[in-house]
């Protein structure tokens, strides 16, 4: 089994920005992909906050819209993108947001 980092990506609205009642959903939305996913949750993450970039020339480059991250493991590339059916990041389906996944490898 591997661990792989899942990314988020896309325009993605501030948990402060969101209503009570929006907050709620959610979070019920998050905690019922987790619990789907079981045991191969390795770490439920958490989203970012405020964010700069840095050039490999000392520039302060535009940050990307990466917005929180989860790790979880899986046996193959394929089995944790499997794991992203029903996420609630991938909800809209307009094609907005974006699961990057990484297979995390030993240095």
């Amino acid at each position: 089994m591997s661990k792989y980092l899942l990314l988020y990506r896309g325009p993605a609205t501030p948990m402060e920005d969101f209503t009570p009642e929006q907050s709620a959903e959610q979070m019920r939305a998050w905690g019922d992909w987790m619990g789907k996913v079981g045991s191969a949750l390795v770490d439920g993450g958490a989203p970012f906050g405020q964010r700069t970039a840095v050039s490999d020339d000392g520039t302060s480059a535009a940050p990307s819209d990466q917005n929180g991250y989860t790790i979880v493991e899986a046996g193959s590339l394929d089995g944790a993108r499997a794991l992203t059916d029903g996420h609630p990041f991938l909800s809209e389906g307009k094609g907005r947001f974006t699961i990057e996944i990484f297979e995390l490898t030993p240095m």
